[in-house]
């Protein structure tokens, strides 16, 4: 059955940025670590430090599976969404390219969740 359009449906976004008080909504998932089923939600300012995410925030979401104390972060492989970068600590979450809504996956090679098993 098509759908034939009658002008143009214009609204605004209840969780577009202007709604967060200066703050911007930033997923971040631990790839092959299904014990956490769904990225966590964080509302940080643009301005935050990329070294207070991997110091502060992370180890909050993340520090309670098994795997995490055996982190190497040197060999972590970063995405946004679907694009890899390389974060720099000393720069903000802004400067390192990374806006409203976006998504965050970081990979850790060698640690495939519980027992390999992906959770």
């Amino acid at each position: 059955m098509s759908v034939a359009s009658i002008g143009p449906y214009e609204f605004e976004s209840r969780d577009s940025l202007r709604h967060f008080n200066g703050k911007q909504l930033l997923y971040v998932n631990w790839e092959k670590h299904r014990m956490f089923s769904r990225p966590f939600v964080l509302a940080l300012r643009p301005e935050t430090p990329f070294s207070v995410l991997l110091e502060k925030y992370i180890p909050e979401a993340y520090a309670f599976h098994p795997d995490f104390p055996r982190i190497d972060w040197t060999q972590v492989i970063w995405q946004n969404s679907s694009m890899r970068f390389v974060p720099e600590p000393g720069k903000t979450l802004a400067e390192n390219g990374i806006g409203h809504k976006d998504l965050i996956r970081f990979t850790t090679p060698g640690l495939d969740g519980l027992n390999g098993s992906g959770y």
